[in-house]
C-alpha cells in the first residue's frame, strides 16, 4: 500500500487512476477480477496488468495476494471463515456451513436460460471437450466420467499444451466446457479463446460474473462462493462447480432419455466385472 501511494505521482494517467483506486479501496479490490477493476477505473485490462508489473507483481492475481497479506489474517488463506483458535468441531461446522451456503447462493444465481442453452449445445455436439487446470482439473475429470456414462462423446484435457492444440482444432460442431474459478487463468483463457476462434461453441463454469473468460464464452454458468477470491486455490467453489456439472449432466440425460438410459445400463454391466 505504501509503495502504491508513493508511486502515484510519477505514474502515467491511466496507471495512476488504477493505483489511486486500489489504494483507496483495497478491501474491494481483493474481491474483484481484472475485468471488474478495469471497468471501475475506465481503463483496459492491459493497463491494470501494466500497473501490477510496475509494482513488481507478475499480474493482477499476485497483486491481490500481496494486498490480502496486508489486509486479512493469515488463517483466512486456509479458509475465510476460520479463526486461529478454532477447535476441530468448530472448523468442521464452519467448512460445512460454507459449502452449504455456496450451493444455495449458486442455485439462486444460476441462469436457467444459460443452462438450457448449454444442454442444447451438448445434445447437438459431435464431441465435447473439457478444459481445467489445477483445482479445476478434478472437476472436469468428473464431468468427463459422467458424460461418458450417458453416452456423450467427451474428451478431457488438463495439460495446457494439449489444451491449446486441441482447442485450435475443435471447429464447428464441437462444444468446449472450461472450468475456472477465477476466470483469468492464462492456460484456460487461451484454450477457450482458441476454441471460440476455431468455431466451437464455448461454455464456461466460472465464479465471477465479470472476468476475462466471459468474452470468449458463448454460454456462462456462474458459481457463487463467499470464499475470498484472492486465494489461488478454490475451495467452496468446487462444491458449486460439481453441483453445476451434476445438474448439467442430468438435464442432458433427461433430454436424451432413451440413449442415456441404454448407455447407463450397458456401462453398469461393464463395470460389474470390476466388483467382487
Amino acid at each position: 500500500m505504501q509503495r502504491l501511494r508513493a508511486a502515484c505521482p510519477s505514474l502515467p494517467p491511466k496507471s495512476r487512476r488504477v493505483a489511486e483506486y486500489v489504494s483507496s479501496r483495497p478491501h474491494d479490490v481483493v474481491h474483484m477480477s481484472v475485468t471488474q477493476l478495469a471497468e471501475a477505473t475506465g481503463v483496459s485490462e492491459g493497463s491494470v496488468v501494466a500497473l501490477c508489473q510496475q509494482m513488481g507483481a507478475r499480474g493482477f492475481q499476485q497483486l491481490k495476494i500481496v494486498l490480502a497479506q496486508e489486509l486479512v489474517s493469515a488463517v483466512q488463506f486456509i479458509h475465510e471463515d476460520l479463526e486461529r483458535g478454532d477447535e476441530t468441531e468448530a472448523i468442521v461446522q464452519k467448512i460445512f456451513a460454507s459449502n452449504v451456503q455456496a450451493l444455495e447462493d449458486t442455485l439462486g444465481a444460476l441462469d436457467g436460460a444459460q443452462m438450457a442453452r448449454a444442454v442444447e449445445a451438448i445434445l447437438g455436439a459431435r464431441r465435447v471437450e473439457l478444459y481445467g487446470i489445477g483445482s479445476a482439473a478434478p472437476v472436469v475429470e468428473d464431468a468427463y466420467y459422467r458424460l461418458l456414462r450417458i453416452g456423450v462423446d467427451a474428451r478431457v484435457v488438463i495439460d495446457s499444451h494439449v489444451q491449446a492444440i486441441s482447442a485450435a482444432q475443435a471447429g464447428p460442431g464441437v462444444v468446449t466446457l472450461t472450468v475456472s474459478h477465477s476466470g483469468s487463468t492464462h492456460e484456460t483463457l487461451a484454450a477457450t479463446r482458441l476454441a471460440q476462434e476455431s468455431g466451437a461453441t464455448t461454455i464456461a463454469i466460472t465464479g465471477y460474473g465479470r472476468s476475462p473468460i466471459i468474452k470468449f464464452s458463448d454460454i456462462v454458468l456462474t458459481t457463487m462462493a463467499r470464499e475470498t477470491r484472492f486465494r489461488t486455490e478454490a475451495m467452496t467453489s468446487r462444491i458449486a462447480q460439481l453441483a453445476i456439472v451434476d445438474a448439467l449432466v442430468a438435464c442432458v440425460a433427461m433430454r436424451d432419455y432413451d440413449r442415456a438410459l441404454d448407455t447407463i445400463t450397458r456401462t453398469f454391466d461393464t463395470l460389474s466385472i470390476k466388483r467382487l
